[in-house]
């Protein structure tokens, strides 16, 4: 199982130092994702200062952006990094797409489908010298003269990951992808029982097998050296379950056990601003069974435990301040 590291800095200026001590400790991979800061402008500097750790955003808005922009910027991180890119795209919600970057929305396990076929097929165009003439419902691309072609890529096209939760996005994953992002808001049921059945739909659709296929899953984990430690990264991952149950979107994660008449309230709570009491509605077995809670030494154990024969790829989800020594010998013992 490949474990991967977030690759989270104040700022770009410090961004080389991290990758670097991030391959150096032994993480496969590392991974940026859409949030106060741009995606890719951290892996290419991350490009640039390692030679190893595949680069991963997980995740990039997709419906933020075009097809062909997303297109271009892969190819260059694929050049760049000699073969080591990966392309995370999610959807975002509604609002999000709408008001905060001004762009349409509709039908989004279509639209992603649509999205991704487009830049496979603007890829294919560059790398086997053919003309494109991609004709879709929401996408078009149908001109690239010689001046915008930057031709073949010497290390093959980049990887595409797509994120989804509910089943019609999951089974595009499987129809279209070369691997998932699961959601660090899911857990172990939800994943044996919706998400692989949803990725099996769409790998059978398209005629794939699951070689080669990887799934991916930020765990949401809780640990600490003492019990103050122990006590704040409980209360900072109840607080993070709290927001994300909060969600309309993500309730079917809550509806497979049993705990979907929580999600109004949570929302309501959101809206108003009362984030102590949404945490405060997080009982211990629902917190449990979101986050994997132990020591330092128990942790490897039981993310084996909750991961085995689900995923090929593990991150630790920890919004919490914490020993950088700690998760390295999670890592040792989780690769040894």
């Amino acid at each position: 199982m490949k474990v991967d590291a977030p690759l989270v800095t104040a700022g770009l200026d410090q961004v080389a130092t991290a990758a670097l001590e991030i391959e150096r400790s032994g993480y496969d991979g590392v991974y940026t994702f859409e949030g106060p800061h741009d995606p890719f402008l951290p892996l290419v500097l991350a490009a640039e200062h390692t030679e190893r750790v595949e680069l991963m955003t997980a995740i990039a808005i997709a419906f933020a952006r075009s097809p062909m922009t997303l297109a271009q910027l892969s190819w260059d991180l694929q050049s760049l990094s000699r073969g080591r890119a990966i392309l995370g795209l999610g959807s975002q919600i509604k609002p999000h797409i709408e008001r905060r970057f001004s762009m349409p929305w509709s039908a989004p396990a279509a639209r992603m489908r649509e999205f991704v076929l487009a830049i496979r097929a603007i890829w294919t165009a560059w790398q086997e010298r053919t003309a494109i003439n991609f004709r879709g419902t929401f996408y078009s691309h149908t001109l690239m003269t010689p001046f915008f072609d930057p031709g073949p890529n010497p290390h093959g096209l980049p990887r595409i990951f797509i994120a989804g939760v509910g089943p019609a996005m999951t089974a595009v994953a499987g129809e279209v992808g070369d691997g998932f992002l699961v959601h660090p808001f899911s857990t172990e049921r939800f994943l044996r029982e919706h998400t692989i059945p949803a990725l099996h739909e769409g790998l059978d659709r398209a005629g794939k097998t699951h070689d080669g296929f990887e799934i991916a899953w930020p765990i949401m984990t809780v640990t600490g050296n003492t019990e103050e430690q122990f006590e704040l990264a409980t209360a900072a991952t109840r607080a993070q379950i709290a927001f994300y149950a909060s969600t309309p979107a993500y309730s079917v994660v809550l509806a497979a056990h049993g705990w979907e008449a929580l999600q109004p309230e949570l929302n309501r709570l959101s809206k108003e601003g009362r984030w102590t009491e949404m945490a405060d509605l997080i009982p211990d077995d629902l917190l449990d069974t979101f986050a994997v809670r132990g020591t330092p030494e128990q942790l490897p154990d039981l993310i084996r435990d909750r991961t085995r024969g689900l995923v090929d790829r593990v991150a630790f989800n920890a919004p919490y301040q914490s020993d950088p020594a700690i998760w390295q010998r999670v890592l040792d013992e989780l690769t040894a």
